[in-house]
């Protein structure tokens, strides 16, 4: 056999597995047999590390791990949570459905770094690393806490979008505009509560997020094999949800039914539902904005975009709205995940779900990159976006629909025929009204765009 590897054994037998990496034989047989995608998400093997350091806490202070053996095991883990050891975690997504591949490649490098630092004290990766859990219960464990942290990390972005939307709507408060519904003109808004919508709808989104992401603070740790908790010590789910809260700042929970927290992962792919409703609101304000932008002289040319990069490899002087294609091309992504997400939750068949690694690869990618174009959508392009004052009041001016405004002193019919033939002789609304019978002072008084907004009203 070549030097470059070292015989190491399983319950199935040996396994040749490199001499250069911590990993272990388990590690190996997955790394052959499932060359498939991508690697498994760096987030969930931070949070097992941080799993197995409390589990060697609580273990110890219940007398079945030996206190060396104990802190030997939290050394190791801080020196992997604090250093590069990225590559000793090489397992894909696609793997055993409960993740039992990734959780023992955790545990083997583990106990191959402890026999580093301390050869004299053997740690085994099942017996010590992994004593009073299972795969079953430390992985769904892990994706509670991820999938937490990643919605922690969204609301900021989310809040940061809405404060540059808030400041844009002030500024914008009394820039009057025709409004649209059905793709035609309507009655005069201004472009401030045109956006007070947009904002309305993010702060919706927050409202929604924050209100309903305890559910993702339930951790089903102490289940182990199938929810009833075989081989732990009376009390040992509580005391590693407060060992885990302690060590991350976060005050988790204890799953209050473990059959449900393996079996079913229904407080993820809900929280993953409100992100899919989130991109369905963010489609809107994106192209709602880059319609108004369209142009600048073919289009609706109301707004102005900035110009972050030239937009035509033939066509000079060309800007595109890119911000807005990637932001939408983001939130088609998060809505094909959650059509995964909630095949996957479908499928927890008896005792447990086999859909794990995948549904939280899904929703870490969601949330990733909902943050990220979030925010460059924030930076370079709402906090640039302009008005084109002239360009809304000739739009405004050339309105049929300010006969809405007749309607109340002449009738529906009456105004309806104005802008009948307005429409068809080419005329403005004032020129076909004051043909009609209508008196210029009345027109004027009558019809007031600005008014029409009620925008003063409380």
């Amino acid at each position: 056999m070549s030097s470059n590897y070292k015989i190491e054994r399983d319950t199935l037998g040996n396994v040749k597995v490199p001499s250069d990496v911590l990993w272990g034989p388990q590690t190996e047989r997955s790394r052959n047999n499932f060359k498939i995608g991508k690697r498994m998400p760096s987030q969930i093997i931070k949070a097992l590390l941080q799993i197995k350091k409390s589990a060697a806490i609580v273990n110890a202070k219940d007398d079945i791990l030996s206190s060396e053996k104990a802190h030997l095991i939290e050394q190791t883990i801080n020196q992997l949570l604090a250093g590069d050891y990225q590559k000793e975690f090489p397992l894909v997504v696609f793997q055993t459905g409960s993740g039992t591949q990734t959780n023992m490649n955790v545990n083997e490098v583990i106990s191959h770094l402890a026999k580093q630092i301390n050869p004299n004290l053997p740690i085994h990766p099942n017996d010590d690393v992994n004593k009073s859990q299972s795969s079953n219960d430390t992985f769904p464990t892990a994706m509670m806490m991820v999938a937490n942290q990643a919605i922690n990390e969204l609301l900021p972005v989310l809040k940061q979008l809405n404060r540059s939307l808030t400041k844009k709507e002030h500024e914008f408060k009394e820039v009057v505009k025709i409004g649209r519904t059905h793709l035609q003109d309507a009655t005069p808004i201004t472009f401030g509560q045109e956006i007070s919508g947009w904002v309305s709808a993010i702060a919706h989104n927050i409202d929604f997020i924050q209100n309903n992401q305890a559910a993702l603070l339930e951790l089903p740790i102490g289940g182990t094999a199938t929810g009833t908790g075989l081989n732990t010590p009376e009390n040992y789910d509580v005391d590693m949800v407060k060992q885990l809260s302690k060590q991350l700042g976060q005050e988790f929970v204890v799953a209050p039914n473990k059959f449900q927290g393996l079996a079913n992962h229904s407080g993820i792919a809900m929280m993953h539902g409100l992100l899919k409703n989130l991109a369905a609101d963010l489609v809107k304000v994106g192209n709602d904005i880059r319609f108004l932008s369209s142009g600048p002289r073919a289009g609706y040319d109301e707004l102005s975009i900035p110009s972050n990069e030239p937009g035509s490899s033939i066509m000079p002087g060309k800007v595109n709205p890119t911000q807005i294609e990637a932001l939408t091309m983001v939130c088609a992504q998060v809505m094909g995940n959650d059509t995964t997400i909630n095949f996957a939750e479908s499928q927890g068949n008896f005792e447990m779900n086999v859909y794990k690694p995948v549904i939280i690869n899904d929703f870490l990618e969601s949330a990733t990159i909902l943050r990220q174009s979030i925010d460059s959508f924030t930076k370079r392009l709402i906090d640039g976006l302009t008005v084109n004052r002239k360009r809304m009041a000739t739009l405004v001016d050339n309105s049929l629909m300010l006969v809405t405004a007749l309607s109340p002193h002449i009738g529906y019919e009456r105004s309806a025929k104005i802008a009948q033939n307005a429409q068809k002789n080419g005329l403005k609304l004032k020129e076909a009204a004051i043909k009609d019978g209508i008196s210029e002072s009345n027109f004027d008084r009558w019809v007031n765009a600005k008014r029409m907004t009620n925008i003063n009203r409380k």
